[in-house]
């Protein structure tokens, strides 16, 4: 294989349309040296069937339960690894990507040793023009992570730069990397795993790039939106109980680089508030899963 193959990792559960789209948009680029790997977790809607009978170029895994985010992305990484390629793309199903985003964030990587990944910019899929992510920083008081340029016109960005933190949604970096920081923690399942990975990547030493001449647009929210709308609301209760406890985890995990007091201040007043605003809404299954996600947070680290 060449020295600048790459393995790109997506993930489908349940979204033939989504991750259809997804896939055709990568196989359009002008950059052909990759190759796609799909792992299936578990779908129910005969999604991973359709896909084969199109795309038959893919490498297709099927987990015979829904392994999150995480699990089924490490499963493929492992894989990639096993078969040498040199640098590893996780892709969200629920984006597309421009005809030649590949190309600047392989010259990122290949100019910059001290850079192990690095990220595009991420635009909202019905206004390409407006940001979803470009980079992200860490409160190392209150513990907790920001989202960087959200909402504004790309039009107004800076130049390329480096960031403490890099979406899940999509980034490329280095294979070597996994064998000095491990693969993704897979009790996040999904939520918090990126930034806990990028502070691997910070503490071993490397550093995390961005590069805005290369585009994918999201669709925010396909994933983890309630299909129907019900008294819970948009939001489904585990992903509230999920978001609840890789926080916590979180934190935990990285103790060090956040103060105590301020951590704990934080973590109060979010949780104090989430359960005085699922009570006036009345959405006590959400209240429940606040209280459940904080300790087994705390449980799980």
């Amino acid at each position: 294989m060449k020295s600048s193959n790459i393995a790109v990792i997506l993930v489908n559960w349940n979204q033939y349309e989504l991750t259809r789209s997804c896939i055709i948009s990568i196989l359009n680029c002008s950059f052909q040296d990759f190759e796609i790997f799909l792992v299936d977790n578990a779908s129910e809607d005969n999604s991973l069937e359709k896909l084969k009978q199109e795309f038959s170029d893919i490498t297709f895994i099927q987990n015979k339960k829904n392994l999150g985010f995480t699990g089924a992305n490490n499963i493929a990484i492992k894989e990639a690894i096993r078969r040498k390629f040199e640098y590893i793309m996780l892709l969200n199903n629920d984006t597309e990507v421009k005809y030649n985003f590949f190309e600047p964030l392989l010259l990122s990587l290949k100019n910059d040793k001290k850079l192990a990944a690095v990220q595009p910019l991420i635009l909202n899929f019905h206004d390409k023009n407006t940001v979803w992510n470009f980079g992200g920083k860490f409160n190392n008081f209150f513990g907790y992570v920001t989202t960087m340029n959200k909402g504004i016109n790309k039009s107004k960005l800076l130049e390329n730069k480096n960031t403490e933190w890099i979406s899940g949604c999509c980034f490329l970096f280095k294979s070597e990397i996994i064998d000095k920081i491990g693969y993704l923690d897979d009790y996040f399942f999904v939520y918090y795993e990126d930034a806990d990975f990028s502070l691997r990547i910070k503490e071993a030493g490397y550093e995390i790039g961005l590069q805005k001449n290369s585009e994918i647009y999201h669709h925010e929210g396909a994933s983890w939106k309630l299909k129907k709308l019900n008294k819970e609301g948009k939001l489904s209760p585990y992903t509230r109980y999920l978001t609840i406890r890789n926080h916590i985890y979180f934190i935990q995990k990285h103790q060090i680089k956040f103060n105590f007091l301020g951590k704990w201040i934080y973590q109060f007043f979010k949780i104090f508030s989430f359960s005085f605003y699922f009570i006036v809404r009345m959405r006590f299954q959400k209240l429940s899963m606040v209280f459940k996600g904080f300790k087994d947070g705390l449980k799980g680290y």
